[in-house]
This record gives C-alpha cells, structure tokens and sequence, in this order.
C-alpha cells in the first residue's frame, strides 16, 4: 500500500524545479508511504511522477517505485496489490525478474498483454499513474470495486492526479476554489460521491475506469467544472471508458444464476471467499484481520483460521457505551476461533480527541461519524501488524442492509393508504419525541432478551419522513437521504446529478432487492464504506484489504438467486451458512447495529462548545455557505431533546472544522 502523485504540464520547467515541485506533493502523503519515496520526471515532456511506499511485498530496493518496465517504455507509480501476480508471471513470457513485486509483475503484463487485458487478468485493488514514453501518453486507472482513491484535474494549467487532495493542493499555486454545488450532496448522504470533489475542477475517478491524457496543453477541463461526465468520454485529449463493469457483472450473474442445491451455492461461496482471503494473506510484514463481531468480520476471520497454522491476530475497539459496544460479541467469537485477540475500551475523551484530525486525515468533508472508531481500530492494530484484512462490502453483496427487506415492506403496508392519511399518521408519530417512543417501547420490552433490544424513537421519526412518499424508489432514495431539500440549505448551490440518482438499472436485475444493492456498491459502498477505511487506516500507515472484493467473490454473489440473500426477514443467508460451520449462532444473532459512536449525546454535552462555536449563526451568515436558519432550527431541537438531529448537525460541522483547516 503506498501513495503516489503527479503532474502533466506543458510549461517549460528544468528537472530539479519539477522535483521541487514534486517533492512538495508527495511529502503531504508520507503517512501512505513512510517506507521509501521517489520520483521520475521528464522535464521536456512535462510529466512527473512521484511515489511513498509502505512496504509490503518485496521489502528490498527492487521494490522502488517510480519503477521502469523492462525495455524501458513504462514507468508507473502504483498504490496497491495485486493478489494473483505470482499467477501472472507463470503466464508472461519468461524473462529475468529484478524482484519479486507486483509492481514489476504489473510492468511486464503492460508489455506483454497491453493495459487492458493486463487489468482483466489482475485480482487486487491499485490506483495507477503509468507514463508511455514511446507514445507520450498518461493514463490513470483505478481498481474495480472502487478501495483505491484517485483525485485529477486540470489546475493553474497543469493536469494534476494523487492519492489524496492534500498532495494536489501542495502543487504551486494550486487554486482551491470551493464547488458549491457538491455541498447539496454531502448535506443530502453524509459523503462527496464521486466523481466530484469539493473543489471546482477536481474530480474523482470512478471504479473500473480509466482516463487516458494524450497531451497537456489543452489547458483546462474539457468538460463543465460542475458536471463531469459519469461515464464513458472522449475528447481530443481525453478519453475516459471503463475496463470493467459491476452492471454487466450483474446483469450476467442474473441472466445466468448459479444452478445447484443451497449447500452447493454455500460451499461453492466458501470456496470462493476462502481463495480469496488466502490470496490477501500473502504478506512479506506482520499481517492481522479487524473483527467487530458481526457477520462479516467474523467469516473473514473464521476462514483465516481456518487456513493458517498460526493465531490469527484480531483487533477490536470497544465502548463503555452499551448501545456501542460491540467488543464483548468479538470477544467471544475471537475466544471461540482461538485468535490472537487484542481489544482496547475507550473512554469519551480518547475517542473525541480524535475529531479535531478528522479534516486532515479525510481530506475534504466527509461525515460518516463512524471514522471515529474505524480510526481507533486502525491505530490500535497498527501498534501490532502493518496489514488488516476487513469484512467490509459483505452487505452490498449479500443484501445485509435493513433498507433492502423493509423498503418493500414498508411499502406494501402503506401504499393503500390515501396520500392525507399517510400524511396524518407521519403528524401523530412525530408528536411524540424519539425518547418518549423509547420510554413507550421500554414498557413492552422487557420480555425481549436485552441482545435484541434496540432504541426505536429514531426509527419511528425516520418512518413518518418516508409516509408521503409514492413509489419504493422514493422510499429507498429518502433511506439514503439525510437533509430532504439540502439545496434549500446551500446559498448559490444546486444539487448536481450523481450515479446514484440518475443510475440507470441493469436490465436483468428485476428484484428491487438486487437494485438497491447495485446502487449502493457504485455509490455508498466507494464512496463512503471505502474511503473511511482508506483514509482512517492510511492516516496510521496500515494497509487494509478487503476480501469480499476479490472480483470473483463480487462476480459470483450476482450469481447467487435472492431467495438465498434475503429469507425471512433477514439478510446475508448464506454467508450466515459459511459462518456457522465454524462459529456458533448464538454468537453471531442479534439486531444489526452500526459501528457508531453516541455523536447524539456528545453534542448536547462535552462537544456543545465546540459545536456552538461552529454552529453560530454569525459565523454561517459570515462564511456565506450555508443558509443559518434550519440549521439553528436543528439544532435548538437537539440540545432540548425533541428531536436526534446527529447525523443532520454532524454532517455541517464536518464542513465547518474542514473548512477552518484548509482556508
């Protein structure tokens, strides 16, 4: 795992003033890379690529990076791995190897095969930044599921790209206009979905894409600052297109779906996963897994025990919060598989200790209130490994979500309703607060085991939101939706189109089910799931993999039918078969919560000031970004108690704190 950041420019510079400059960019990412750096430029091109490495595979100076293919013509910067490469070179044309990296593995696919089907044939997850000598041609691509980042854009006429947005503003004179139109966006999911950023110009690329630059000169985006195409493009200088495409995976899986009995679909996943995680466990540094007790962590962990000779080491961060305490379920799970547990409990005062690094380690706004744990995690298991594999994307491919079995539900139940009497019955919910619905539920509750408990007053207010809504569609996207009309918020912004609103379905996924995971795995699973563990885990120098990734376990779960998803109100079927050879049930059933820390109570206590100060209706009407009066509205109802306005409130501070760090 490493970072790399460049530039394509076509003004006249000497090579020592390009590595200058260089320098610059990728001393802001050493925290990616703090093993090793380097650069390559060619001054009479105007290319620069520069690299940090964390080092993982090949551990010795062959490993370097900028690296040059064998005859010379490549030079590519490479953040990533590539699982099967050992694979790969049984397959290239037999040739002296300097090394044992995957990087020089890569190179000599680029050769042999080309770009393209090198990428077909590679299992991992990579952004790449490779330079054409001979053809004088700069492409940047990015995995297929979206786990690496990659910003570029054209700024102060160069064509910049990095890992990160720190590493594009470091370039000289880097001008940070802020795009007022994303901020609709982040209002509305918590995130900046790409291919935006927050800043005018840059953009992100998608997953499964590539962007191809065969000049520098043309100065400036050759498509609208604020509306970047979300798919294929070309232009004279630009081309941008996809090598691989998760609709085709899914509308290949439907129309031909995995034919067999339910105990061959669950031993054919466990063969697949089990593939999958003991190609991520090849490590040439201390490697170890996250595991948070749940589902997906626990097979992960279960089926890298399974196969190794030694403990497992396994990481878990707890809280004296019960309502956020998951590490007595890892506990037991970890005591049952007989791994190497390590578990941290952390007070309130470590964990918000975090939040005034949140702005650098993330870059730009960003509001999942679980990086604040999935930070801690990192930080706790980078004291003991270098590499951590996770159980992320478990529920966009195997329909773990609560949205995808209660949005049909709820509407089935609703739709024959008359639009008015909805809309009386979302007026009686909310008059009562989200703490008197959980005093109401408390008199009930006693006879459900307290595993199964849960806090309903937020949920019922979340239903009354979603009453007046017409379709499953609507229903789903208000699931998804945090501030209902966020352009009523933003002052001179319009809430542009992304890939989740305007995603175009795959003609053979029919199941709403099934859609609601497609989208999510374009959108939510990249554009939040993702950068949380990138960027919390890389802010301590940990690499972190993701085996339900692996393109072949993405590949076969849009083979599995969603009778063996979603049965009986409950998701994940049949990754629950896989668990429970090796975990007990008891150990894994309970109500699926989130990895969360009480943002709602911190804000009404320790953290008011510091929410107050960010939240003044003079500093918003002074900054000029945001409209004061709904948010001073929220607020007010927040400390008194009416109403847990977390994620509302929690998603404008996280502008706020980026915004006083970065101007």
């Amino acid at each position: 795992m490493c970072g790399l950041a460049g530039f394509f420019s076509s003004s006249s510079q000497d090579t020592q003033q390009l590595i200058a400059w260089l320098g610059r960019m990728t001393d802001t990412i050493a925290h990616r890379g703090p093993d090793d750096k380097g650069a390559w430029v060619d001054a009479d091109a105007g290319i620069a690529l520069g690299h940090r490495r964390l080092s993982i595979l090949d551990l010795s100076p062959a490993g370097h990076q900028p690296m040059l293919s064998a005859s010379g013509r490549f030079v590519i910067a490479f953040n990533g791995e590539i699982y099967n490469h050992l694979d790969l070179r049984q397959e290239l044309p037999v040739q002296v190897w300097q090394g044992h990296s995957d990087t020089e593995t890569l190179l000599a696919g680029f050769e042999a095969w080309g770009i393209e089907k090198s990428l077909q044939k590679s299992v991992g997850m990579f952004a790449i930044a490779l330079w054409d000598r001979t053809a004088r041609i700069l492409t940047l691509i990015r995995d297929r599921m979206g786990e690496k980042p990659l910003y570029f854009g054209w700024n102060r006429g160069a064509f910049l790209f990095g890992s990160e947005l720190k590493a594009l503003r470091a370039y000289p004179g880097f001008e940070a206009v802020i795009n007022r139109n994303v901020l609709p966006l982040l209002l509305r999911h918590n995130y900046i979905p790409a291919p935006y950023s927050i800043y005018r110009g840059i953009f992100k690329l998608l997953p499964g894409s590539m962007l191809t630059l065969r000049q520098a000169g043309c100065g400036t985006c050759p498509w609208d600052f604020d509306r970047p195409p979300l798919g294929p493009f070309q232009s004279q200088c630009v081309s941008l297109s996809s090598y691989w495409s998760l609709r085709e995976v899914a509308e290949q899986g439907q129309a031909h779906p995995f034919i067999g009995t339910e105990n061959e679909a669950a031993a054919e996943l466990e063969r697949v996963i089990t593939s999958a995680v003991q190609s991520q466990q090849i490590s040439d540094v201390p490697l170890g897994a996250l595991l948070s007790g749940g589902v997906d962590s626990s097979a992960i962990v279960a089926l890298m025990q399974a196969h190794s000779t030694r403990r497992v080491k396994t990481f878990t961060i707890g809280f004296h919060e019960a309502d956020y305490n998951e590490a007595e379920y890892a506990k037991h799970v970890a005591r049952h598989l007989g791994t190497e547990h390590t578990e941290l409990y952390v007070t309130p005062n470590e964990a918000q200790a975090v939040i005034p690094r949140l702005p650098a380690l993330y870059d730009e706004p960003f509001a999942d209130s679980s990086q604040v744990p999935t930070f801690l995690v990192s930080q706790l298991a980078r004291q003991n490994v270098t590499v951590a594999l996770s159980g992320d994307a478990g529920d966009e491919l195997f329909g773990g979500y609560n949205r995808y079995f209660l949005t049909n539900a709820i509407w089935n139940k609703i739709s024959w309703l008359p639009i008015k009497c909805r809309s009386a019955l979302a007026l009686g919910i909310r008059s009562v607060s989200p703490s008197g619905w959980d005093r109401l539920y408390s008199l009930v509750a006693t006879a459900i085991p307290g595993r199964l408990r849960m806090r309903v007053g937020d949920k019922a207010h979340k239903l009354a939101e979603i009453l007046a809504d017409n379709s499953q569609e609507m229903i789903y996207y208000s699931l998804l939706s945090h501030w209902k009309s966020p352009s009523d918020i933003v002052v001179g912004g319009y809430e542009p189109p992304t890939l989740l609103k305007n995603c175009t379905i795959p003609a053979k996924v029919s199941e709403f089910e099934h859609q609601m995971m497609y989208i999510d795995a374009i959108s939510y699973l990249p554009d939040d799931i993702l950068v949380k563990v990138d960027r919390a885990a890389m802010g301590v120098s940990l690499e972190t993999r993701v085996p339900f990734l692996d393109c072949r376990v993405v590949e076969f779960a849009w083979r599995l039918p969603l009778a063996l998803k979603i049965r009986n109100g409950q998701g994940k079927w049949i990754l629950r078969q896989v668990l429970y050879k090796y975990v007990p049930k008891i150990l894994i059933e309970r109500p699926k919560t989130g990895f969360g820390v009480p943002i709602d109570s911190w804000l009404r206590g320790p953290l008011k000031e510091w929410a107050e100060a960010f939240l003044s209706e003079d500093r918003l009407r002074r900054e000029g970004f945001f409209n004061p009066e709904p948010i001073r509205q929220k607020w007010r109802e927040h400390l008194s108690g009416k109403r847990n306005w977390q994620y509302h409130l929690w998603c404008v501070l996280m502008f706020q704190a980026w915004l006083e760090s970065n101007t």
